[in-house]
């Protein structure tokens, strides 16, 4: 592996890294030369991602909500790379429908995972971030921007972590460590993909860039190359970069145009039944199924 690229012979963690986003972005950084730690649910994916990332890949299995799992892991890969340069706080999931309808315990856990798991992954890593001088990138999305009916706990979740990485960069800064926060629209993975399954792919109606679907790859090589920046904000499709100067008129803008399909989205839910409402895409059925095993 070539160490011509600023990110060569650092060690980075990344959560959610068995499929998606986090996979690519491992096999990125790996193929720039970096060391990658990669957490997740999924120890079949994991493993083969680490194999494809090559020897200075290792993987652990945790669910980012179990704050004494994510301190045991932060133990272990200081141990196996004696240092954390980076962490990419990704894991997430997603559900859909109207908060009168949905599922309130997968509504609750989108919070729980994407929010509450990212607070516990910094705080899991932050002493080694600290010694390191490192730098941690939050996953965000558009949504922290755009409050989209049928997405609340997600939009929630989204807003949530980007305030909370803006507070931590602060708080930070005399440590020498820097806090970034990622934004991504539509991008190609299976929560996307699961998520157009339980909708019909409705959002694909709306007019360019709004309900376009960009791949997967060009994204998190912009997620990549603001990691070796260190970058305060990093956007996956530069579409993106205007958005937060819309911020104050685009609720507005939702919800004079939004309310008939969310009058229709809730329609199609009360068709469906409630399990419409569930974590969607492979990904979230992983945590579906990591949540219904009890932990020692």
């Amino acid at each position: 592996m070539s160490l011509s690229h600023p990110i060569g012979g650092k060690t980075v963690v990344i959560t959610g890294a068995a499929r998606g986003i986090g996979e690519q972005l491992a096999l990125t950084l790996s193929g720039r030369g970096a060391r990658v730690a990669l957490l997740g649910l999924e120890p079949e994916r994991l493993g083969d991602v680490a194999k494809r990332c090559g020897p200075n890949a290792a993987w652990w299995e945790a669910d980012v909500t179990d704050a004494a799992r994510l301190a045991a892991v932060a133990k272990e890969v200081a141990d196996r790379f004696a240092r954390v340069d980076a962490v990419v706080a990704n894991a997430g999931i997603a559900t859909g429908g109207p908060l009168l309808l949905a599922d309130p315990a997968s509504f609750d856990r989108v919070i729980e995972v994407n929010l509450l798991g990212s607070v516990r992954t910094a705080r899991a890593f932050l002493p080694a971030l600290v010694t390191a001088r490192g730098y941690y990138l939050q996953i965000a999305s558009a949504a922290a921007f755009v409050p989209l009916p049928m997405m609340a706990a997600y939009c929630a979740s989204k807003s949530g972590v980007e305030a909370f990485a803006h507070s931590v960069r602060t708080e930070l800064a005399h440590h020498g460590v820097d806090v970034g926060v990622a934004y991504l629209s539509w991008t190609d993975t299976d929560m996307v993909r699961g998520g157009d399954e339980v909708t019909g792919g409705q959002r694909k109606e709306l007019p360019w860039p709004l309900g376009t679907t960009f791949r997967l790859e060009p994204a998190v090589e912009r997620l990549a190359d603001g990691i070796e920046r260190r970058a305060p904000h990093v956007y996956a499709q530069r579409h993106l970069r205007v958005m937060p100067l819309l911020r104050g008129l685009v609720p507005g803008v939702v919800y004079r145009g939004g309310r008939r399909d969310a009058a229709d989205g809730e329609r199609r839910i009360l068709e469906l039944g409630v399990e419409a409402t569930l974590p969607v895409g492979d990904g979230g059925r992983a945590d579906t199924a990591a949540r219904s095993v009890p932990r020692e």
